[in-house]
């Protein structure tokens, strides 16, 4: 069979893939952004910029130190992870105690601060970087390149494995608990201000490497981030603030329904999340796993 109404097999796969890479990407950025709203409380509007952040880190540690994409997805979120745990110590803690917009206005504007600077030193176009795995995948009616599925099987892996930390270990009921009760926690002996730092380093570290393995997909440049953080801001929306299975599943799904949007109406491909998001606020305003308000 060649075609599923009237449409080519070839391009239906291949847009699934396009799909799924994209949805990896936002399954792992919407996945910090859940755990930092989820358990601080904060609305990281600098995630896209520290997306950035890990993308050039990567590209950095390549250019300058001869350090393979490998090594780099291994030393980039802890070094975005490590930037984030500063933010976290010397700015966002100030913050916890006043209203949420404020923590918004300030990862907003370090977002801006971020962007502008590394605008200034490498300009406005990317920075290219090697395509880490070569050949693909040929599956009779199209071909898959081998680094795009490790994108998908590798983003997959990572937030399932992160759900299972946050839901089903010690620590993360220790990481929930550190910002429901902090009180009752410290008589655990427990460093509640440290697990919230570590939290946010987490969401962060996510974000930079998110960035680093787009590196090879996208070129590098300083404003990658910008268009990326409002749909994510609208998967984690749809999934429900917060929500981390729901910020996965969401994610997943709506970079497939994005994919298969630019096959059959690509006008709308742009706009297609929002207006699921749209729908979804109308029906269930808590999104679609989020729970309700008490």
């Amino acid at each position: 069979m060649d075609e599923i109404f009237g449409i080519p097999m070839s391009a239906l796969v291949g847009q699934l893939v396009i799909g799924l890479i994209n949805g990896s990407f936002y399954a792992l950025m919407s996945l910090g952004l859940a755990i930092i709203f989820g358990l601080l409380h904060v609305v990281n509007f600098a995630h896209g910029a520290q997306y950035m952040l890990g993308a050039f880190v990567a590209w950095g540690l390549l250019e300058y130190f001869g350090i393979s994409y490998w090594y780099a997805l291994v030393i980039t979120p802890l070094v975005v992870g490590g930037f984030g745990l500063v933010i976290e110590r010397l700015m966002l803690r100030r913050l916890y105690r006043v209203d949420h917009v404020y923590a918004l206005l300030l990862t907003f504007g370090l977002a801006m601060l971020m962007e502008g600077a590394f605008r200034w030193k490498f300009g406005a176009t990317g920075q290219p970087y090697p395509n880490p795995i070569s050949g693909g995948f040929d599956i009779g009616i199209s071909y898959i390149p081998a680094y795009r599925v490790w994108v998908i099987a590798a983003s997959l892996v990572l937030c399932l494995g992160t759900w299972l930390v946050i839901e089903r270990t010690k620590l993360g009921a220790y990481l929930r608990a550190a910002n429901e009760n902090a009180a009752l926690v410290r008589t655990f002996g427990i460093n509640v201000p440290r697990m919230l730092m570590l939290t946010y380093g987490l969401g962060v570290g996510l974000a930079g490497f998110s960035g680093a393995m787009a590196a090879p997909i996208y070129q590098v440049n300083p404003l990658m981030g910008n268009s990326l953080i409002v749909v994510v801001f609208a998967v984690v929306v749809i999934g429900g603030m917060g929500s981390i299975i729901g910020s996965i599943i969401t994610g997943f799904s709506l970079g497939v329904v994005e994919g298969l949007t630019k096959l059959i109406y690509p006008d709308a491909a742009g706009v297609v999340i929002f207006i699921v998001m749209i729908i979804t606020l109308a029906i269930r305003p808590n999104g679609l796993f989020g729970q309700e308000a008490r």
